[in-house]
């Protein structure tokens, strides 16, 4: 009996250590596979029209995504409530940055591409990132650290007000840039997040209603260019050759595809006639290659990596647990369903990119940093219910 009764503290004092959600590691490890091939694929004009190497743009991407896997491992390890220290730290460095954007081009602080001052890069090194990117996990952190501290805050006006006054003033920021994707994903951010900290539903109706008569005055106070490109994606082929077209050769790219593809590849929109074909507009490029069948089973492995992000919230062991898991989730939804929207022509051409699918350094980073967090929390759900 004694030695039975010591067995079973043997496996609790084991299972203390938890193993943590094995599905976010096989889900986020097959995006990775998915993103270092697509990116490869839809790249290998570009880079051979750009810098004579058909292999720049892989060499890149997987450098960043073995960062990447080892921001994801690291953050794994450490306990996720050590981060709730370095809330109010993260958000004032996040505003620091986005007012680096904003510094005379004599000091070569901010870096502008085509008209938009997005990216900061660090002298001598030709390093840049960008500070709209670096701020969406900041504002996760600050959210759920803010309501975690004292969860009747959500109740009152007054006690989420801080939280809108935060997430408003930083879409005022990235939308000077001008970067309306990253501003209005941080809005949607900042309302998912406070929704599931529980406010009332005539707060989040009145907080819809009073962001989408802001947008739209933005918008118009921004002038024609700005409206027309925000209506374009109505009839993308009303100008094929303007505003409309790299949504017209998206378009083009799925069409050809059809339902299983052209085959790996051999897309041919990816020779130098879709731009951004590596970045924002790669799913089209997947969908050309492997077809309909291929994009939906993309999308399924999404589907099950967000069912995961929202199973750790649920389970969390904490109101901070909670609120970190549930931002990161919707942080990684509303990143899949805007690029998906752009590209397929339902949603105005933003700029977003397909997570952990897209080239791009600094948001894979931060995405596999943020879901080391994630499996984390889940960790310590798993620990929670077996103990």
């Amino acid at each position: 009996m004694a030695e039975a009764a010591k067995k079973k503290k043997k496996i609790r004092i084991k299972s203390k250590f938890g193993e943590g959600d094995f599905y976010i590691v096989v889900t986020t490890l097959i995006l990775s596979v998915i993103g270092i091939v697509a990116v490869f694929s839809a790249s290998y004009y570009t880079a051979i029209s750009k810098f004579g190497d058909p292999n720049y743009y892989l060499k890149n991407n997987a450098i960043w995504m073995a960062i990447g896997w080892l921001a994801f491992i690291v953050f794994s390890m450490i306990d996720y409530h050590v981060w709730s220290k370095f809330a109010l730290p993260a958000i004032i460095v996040g505003f620091f940055l986005l007012l680096l954007l904003f510094t005379p081009s004599s000091l070569g602080i901010a870096k502008t591409i085509n008209q938009a001052t997005r990216w900061i890069q660090i002298p001598g090194t030709g390093f840049t990132f960008m500070p709209g990117e670096i701020f969406k996990p900041a504002l996760i952190l600050f959210i759920s650290w803010y309501f975690a501290c004292k969860p009747s805050r959500a109740k009152t006006l007054k006690g989420f007000l801080p939280v809108l006054i935060v997430a408003g003033a930083a879409f005022v920021l990235i939308f000077k840039q001008p970067n309306l994707s990253t501003a209005g994903t941080v809005l949607l951010m900042a309302l998912g997040m406070l929704i599931v900290a529980g406010i009332k539903f005539g707060w989040i109706v009145l907080a819809v209603g009073v962001g989408a008569a802001g947008f739209a005055g933005l918008i118009v106070l921004k002038g024609s260019y700005w409206l027309k490109r925000v209506t374009s994606f109505f009839d993308p082929f009303a100008d094929p050759l303007g505003d409309g077209y790299q949504v017209v050769q998206g378009l083009l790219a799925f069409g050809s595809g059809g339902v299983t593809g052209v085959g790996l590849g051999r897309s041919m929109q990816k020779a130098l006639y879709l731009p951004e074909a590596m970045s924002d507009f790669i799913l089209p490029i997947i969908g050309e290659e492997v077809g309909f069948i291929g994009v939906m089973v993309l999308l399924a492995v999404y589907m099950v990596l967000l069912w995961r992000g929202s199973l750790a919230s649920v389970n969390a062991r904490d109101m901070f647990g909670t609120l970190m898991a549930a931002g990161i989730t919707i942080h990684l939804g509303l990143q899949v369903i805007l690029n998906v929207a752009v590209v397929s022509a339902s949603f105005p051409p933003t700029g977003v990119v397909l997570p952990l699918i897209s080239l791009g350094g600094t948001a894979t980073v931060l995405f596999m940093m943020e879901l080391g967090i994630l499996f984390n929390i889940s960790k310590q759900a798993s620990e929670k219910e077996t103990l």
